[in-house]
């Protein structure tokens, strides 16, 4: 598919010191930061992607229009800095040495009516409260990226979408076209680029508010249980948690110590690098290094549908700097695995590449044994991450696609079995849910059944876990650190 001109990386500003919970976001500051220029990228890697297939594109309408968003694009401020990434790429780094664990999650698809204060909350109340109880149960540091911020554009199964005898393009995200079933809303525009960029701005500074401004300070766990999830089963098990923690607080308290890390927290940026000319056009120069960096977000993936070795997206990402990771599927083979550790980090650089594995509860024990082992093998440093929502979607009688929590919690556990008996550190889990109470996935400590689904069902795209269902899996997970080995078979203490 064609894709437009865009703009040469424009070079970073120069960067205040600390992890990125501690600054403000810079696109919000008004920093000032030298423009772009329309034409093909300067960096090697950044315009060698143009000459490869790029799937998953849309159809814009107007190149010339594409021209000029991405120009407008890269003369904006980047969302974040060279030096919050190399924080993140030292974070995995301990992942990838077994030294701590990543919770990555969010919405499916972000949507722009969904950039709100209420909404940005909710969600980070639910990775607060995830990340707390994997901290406490797993006693590991927990490496928190939020699936925010940029998640507006989605890959599809197919172009198009029928219903009634009518034709349109498919929903790809708020980036691309609107939701709405008309041909107004399904063409796509550029011009949501641009929009789209804001709202990760808005949701970027909204995350930032939150985690320094006292919200994210570990005495407030308590706070953190207030509606709806306090009455699940999920919430009182945590309510006892946040109450190990508070005698835990007061103890060291009464010893002197109140440290500061427990008064904020680290939080990083991710989205799935899918519309290149955005990503292109965010590309910026660190001014200290001369390395490129994709400004749009922290970290980066590549989906299961955009991983083909000589494609356009395997071809950017070799290109930046930042910590990027890949999804694989069931049907990855070995070789191929080899092959992108070797295109993506080459210099074999910790914490540089996460394979984030979705292979479906039925699959996973027998389809991520020969990838472990063939990486294992080679000695490619690598964070092994666990996404246990892709591979298990089906469609229930009432045509809404849902989720089972029991083959969400399955796949995990099989994620576990396995790097268990190989001798290998299973390093995270990425999953997509919302501080709602939504009505998306079936199971759970509510037991929502299909029947249920209609009641709240508000996705945009994928069904989401919402918070009770998030807490749940993360005391299973938590527990399932600690004991790896199979339900029944796990080793004593």
């Amino acid at each position: 598919m064609t894709t437009a001109a865009s703009a040469n990386p424009a070079p970073l500003p120069a960067e205040p010191s600390g992890p990125p919970a501690a600054r403000s976001t810079v696109a919000a500051t008004g920093a000032a930061v030298a423009p772009g220029t329309a034409g093909a990228g300067g960096v090697a890697g950044q315009g060698a992607w143009r000459s490869r297939p790029a799937a998953q594109q849309p159809g814009w309408p107007d190149l010339a229009r594409v021209s000029e968003v991405t120009a407008e694009l890269a003369s904006f401020p980047p969302l974040v800095i060279a030096g919050e990434c190399e924080t993140l790429t030292e974070r995995l780094a301990a992942v990838t040495r077994g030294e701590a664990f990543v919770l990555q999650g969010g919405d499916c698809a972000e949507t722009f009516a969904g950039a709100t204060a209420d909404a940005v909350h909710g969600k980070l109340q639910t990775l607060l409260q995830m990340a707390v109880v994997l901290t406490y149960g797993a006693r590991v540091p927990i490496v928190k990226i939020g699936r925010m911020a940029g998640q507006f554009a989605k890959p599809r199964s197919q172009p198009d979408e029928v219903r009634d005898g009518v034709r349109l393009p498919a929903y790809r995200g708020d980036a691309i076209n609107g939701l709405e079933f008309t041909r107004p809303a399904r063409n796509p525009d550029p011009g949501r680029l641009i929009r789209a960029y804001h709202c990760s701005a808005a949701t970027l500074n909204l995350s930032r508010a939150f985690t320094t401004g006292g919200y994210a300070d570990l005495h407030q766990v308590h706070a953190w249980n207030q509606d709806f999830v306090a009455r699940s089963p999920a919430g009182q098990r945590y309510e006892q948690l946040a109450g190990e923690i508070d005698r835990a607080l007061a103890f060291m308290r009464a010893c002197g110590a109140d440290p500061d890390e427990l008064r904020s927290v680290e939080l990083y940026s991710s989205h799935e690098a899918l519309v290149l000319d955005y990503e292109q056009a965010l590309t910026r120069t660190d001014p200290r290094t001369g390395r490129p960096y994709d400004a749009s977000a922290h970290f980066l993936w590549i989906g299961e549908r955009t991983r083909a070795l000589d494609g356009a997206h395997v071809e950017f990402a070799s290109g930046i700097s930042n910590p990027v990771g890949v999804k694989l599927g069931p049907g990855a083979d070995p070789a191929d695995v080899l092959a992108l550790i070797a295109r993506l980090n080459p210099r074999a650089q910790p914490g540089r590449l996460t394979l984030i594995t979705r292979m479906g509860a039925g699959r996973v024990r027998d389809a991520l044994p020969p990838l472990v082992r063939a990486v294992t093998a080679s000695g490619a440093p690598v964070a092994w991450v666990c996404d246990p929502m892709h591979g298990n979607t089906f469609e229930a009688p009432s045509g809404h696609k849902t989720r089972r929590f029991d083959d969400v919690l399955d796949e995990v556990q099989g994620f576990f079995e396995v790097h268990g008996r190989l001798g290998t550190h299973p390093g995270g889990i990425h999953i997509e849910f919302t501080g709602d109470n939504v009505t998306e996935c079936v199971g759970g400590s509510y037991q929502i059944a299909a029947a249920d689904l209609h009641q709240r069902y508000e996705t945009a795209c994928d069904p989401r876990l919402n918070r009770s269902q998030a807490l749940d899996l993360a005391f299973m997970v938590a527990e399932s650190y600690r004991h790896p080995g199979p339900a029944g078979e796990r080793p004593p203490g």
